[in-house]
């Protein structure tokens, strides 16, 4: 399955995608952040989406449907929203919803990576 993730605000979140990252078995990781999160690492490939998160809700869901046209090949993805606030949540989910594609929520627990 393909894991999609956002990279946004919020102390240690990216703590959380980055063991999702590590600890689970992706076919393909994609992360969505803006010009800050460029900055982040990780022990396995990805491909980075870079995003505007300070537009308005329609405008970032609009962005994020563009920029992932195309790049998921499954009908389904795991998807962390660990990072972020709740616009950038719904713009994204909204977007996922829109390709179409289905949503399973992943987290990183003491027992592992879990679908929600």
């Amino acid at each position: 399955m393909e894991l999609i993730a956002l990279l946004s605000t919020g102390k240690g979140t990216w703590g959380q995608v980055s063991g999702l990252i590590k600890h689970g078995d992706w076919e393909k990781i994609i992360l969505l952040g803006s010009d800050f999160a460029e900055k982040f690492t990780a022990d396995k490939k990805f491909e980075f989406i870079k995003v505007d998160l300070d537009k308005k809700l329609v405008d970032l869901k609009e962005e994020f449907l563009k920029k992932l046209k195309g790049k998921i090949a499954g009908t389904e993805v795991s998807l962390s929203i660990a990072s972020g606030d709740g616009k950038e949540h719904m713009a994204l989910i909204s977007a996922l919803l829109n390709l179409p594609v289905g949503i399973r929520f992943a987290a990183l627990t003491k027992d592992g990576v879990i679908d929600l």
